[in-house]
């Protein structure tokens, strides 16, 4: 009778385990919606940048500040060079916009390698490299990470990389998350710049 009892809750245990596995992994739409609000910035003021390495900025600015692009709509986009979803669609959607707005000189881009991981691998050499490889002449943070997640992580409060941050002219963040392609930047872009 006990080893019953104790198979019956073993196999209950392990249907509970399941369950809550399942759920965690198909989350439902209140969970998603919760997910959600836990990460990002958007529609609030965004943060100040943190003290990083700057690059690709003209010799007499040796740092930037959102507070810097007042009256500008900003792309900014974080990654890591091995990322692979970055090179899959995060640097194309960024080439592309950048590109199709090189000479609007209200909409600024500036790509931000967020380090909180492979520390050897994503190195500032590799960061300058990527932007060379897609044709991208702008500024470049390498924000290293050496005590955790990379300081710009924890402000604007990202999921990972490829992450892509839109902050419209009075510095409140629109848009955040993991993807967003040429077409749905482009009309978020379009929108701000008339707003």
């Amino acid at each position: 009778m006990y080893l019953r009892r104790h198979r019956c809750r073993s196999l209950f245990a392990s249907c509970a385990i399941l369950c809550a596995l399942t759920v965690m992994a198909l989350p439902g739409r209140e969970a998603a919606a919760q997910t959600r609000h836990r990460l990002g910035v958007a529609g609030k003021q965004a943060p100040s940048w943190p003290q990083v390495e700057w690059l690709n900025l003209p010799t007499e600015i040796p740092r930037l500040d959102i507070s810097d692009l007042r009256g500008q709509v900003v792309y900014l986009f974080f990654f890591q060079s091995w990322c692979p979803g970055c090179h899959a669609h995060g640097f194309p959607t960024l080439q592309a916009l950048e590109q199709r707005y090189r000479d609007n000189d209200q909409v600024f881009f500036v790509a931000v390698q967020t380090v909180f991981e492979g520390f050897g691998t994503n190195t500032k050499e590799r960061a300058i490299q990527d932007l060379e490889d897609y044709d991208l002449a702008i500024p470049l943070a390498h924000d290293a990470g050496e005590d955790g997640p990379s300081a710009f992580m924890r402000s604007y409060r990202t999921g990972g990389t490829p992450w892509t941050v839109i902050i419209d002219r009075r510095g409140v963040v629109r848009w955040n998350g993991f993807q967003i392609d040429e077409e749905r930047g482009t009309k978020m872009i379009e929108s701000l710049l008339d707003g």
